[in-house]
């Protein structure tokens, strides 16, 4: 399978959709419920979570042109933003004339934190629970079997003392192996079951006992070459290394730097199901573990003068488990992807991450980044102004043309052409 498809952006919805289902052999019942034809139901809705009232539609692109260690991708990206598709596409493109993204990951560890507060002697209190170590995980590995067979499980723990206002904290880190689930359900039922037992060890109480988000035991790299001609000659290439210093050096900067990075990771991570909301914790967590918010992506320039980046960032996602098993389009987004373990999943989407920053910071470097954003976000704005889908791209042709997408301009367009002039 090669992802590198000309125009692949030019093709109707329906043609796109027959290259990915014939490339990764989608069933007809996926592909319904990928188009929209056949909605998850009320009843698996209402099982996700409490309350529910109805369902949200967010659309589902593919972006193309991506090898990722050798192997040709394509990409589900859930997102409602205009341009995010597009912008990881083309810096993939960039990308694979130099062999694409390689990845590695650090592992398939989660911490779970248990807060012990109510003691005398912390010091003392922290020798007593490395004196209990094994009792301790194998009291954990009892509450989940499953993931111990699968060679997964409490594996190790540590103990910190950690002064506050008004207490002296020991934080006990369980560290568990949680192979390709995300872990939080496992994780916080090991911490909540031996709660109790520290307590007895310590002579404390325990309070808080749940997961951390700062992954710092399951982080993602992604590294790629970017072709200078490609990415817009020599003086853009400087301009973007240039771009990612002051995003480095400057909070303010890093905190919309990053959040382009977290664009192309977010939608990842919501297409295949998993949960955005704590990945995005745990990469601004991990911008700023050196006291001060800094950028997740690195810029350099290579001997041969094109643009070599890398990314590092927690990444905590699964393949089994929550909704990458239980709503469908997920599981058609992780077949798409064809992706077999957590790991690998991980890989792609941090690959995802860095080519969206190298678009962003293309855009940033050399026209700017409202020209390529705005022309797409100008077809959300016919469609505002209550155009036709027959007439969008012929409006938007045309605000284009005038270099004039506002939304007032884009309204005056449409009525003309509806009032047939």
């Amino acid at each position: 399978m090669s992802s590198r498809i000309s125009g692949f952006y030019k093709l109707s919805v329906e043609e796109r959709r027959e290259i990915v289902t014939k490339e990764r052999g989608l069933t007809e019942k996926e592909l319904s419920y990928l188009s929209g034809e056949q909605a998850m139901s009320m009843e698996l809705a209402d099982a996700m979570i409490e309350n529910v009232i109805g369902q949200i539609a967010i659309p589902v692109g593919i972006a193309a042109n991506f090898k990722i260690n050798g192997q040709d991708k394509f990409i589900p990206m859930a997102t409602e933003e205009p341009s995010v598709v597009a912008a990881a596409s083309n810096a993939a493109r960039a990308a694979y004339s130099e062999g694409g993204f390689f990845t590695s990951l650090s592992g398939t560890i989660m911490r779970g934190q248990i807060q012990v507060l109510n003691i005398a002697d912390p010091f003392a209190a922290r020798a007593k629970i490395f004196e209990h170590k094994q009792e301790i995980l194998d009291l954990c590995n009892e509450k989940d079997p499953t993931l111990v067979s699968f060679g997964g499980g409490a594996i190790d723990l540590e103990v910190h003392i950690i002064p506050t206002a008004n207490h002296m904290m020991l934080v006990i880190h369980l560290i568990v192996d949680t192979k390709d689930a995300m872990g939080a359900n496992a994780v916080n039922t090991m911490a909540e079951f031996v709660a109790p037992t520290i307590e007895s060890i310590t002579g404390g109480r325990v309070v808080c006992k749940i997961i951390s988000n700062l992954a710092d035991r399951r982080l993602a790299r992604a590294r790629a070459v970017f072709s200078a001609e490609a990415m817009g000659g020599k003086e853009v290439v400087e301009n973007i290394v240039s771009a990612f210093e002051f995003a480095d050096a400057d909070p303010y900067r890093a905190a919309t730097h990053n959040k382009g990075v977290m664009n192309g990771i977010s939608a990842v991570v919501l297409a295949s199901g998993n949960d955005t909301r704590a990945v995005e914790a745990g990469a601004h967590a991990y911008a700023s573990v050196s006291g001060r918010y800094k950028s997740l992506t690195k810029w350099e320039i290579t001997q041969d003068g094109n643009l070599s980046g890398s990314i590092e960032l927690p990444m905590a996602v699964g393949i089994i488990g929550g909704a990458t098993k239980t709503h469908p389009v997920a599981q058609a987004a992780l077949k798409i992807m064809d992706i077999s373990s957590a790991e690998e999943l991980a890989g792609c989407i941090a690959a995802v991450g860095l080519a969206e920053n190298a678009a962003s910071l293309r855009a940033l470097s050399a026209e700017g980044i409202q020209r390529g954003h705005m022309s797409l976000h100008a077809r959300n704005l016919a469609v505002m102004a209550g155009a036709d889908a027959a007439d969008i791209d012929r409006i938007v042709a045309q605000a284009v043309q005038e270099k004039d997408l506002r939304y007032d301009r884009i309204l005056e367009i449409t009525q003309s052409i509806q009032r047939g002039e």
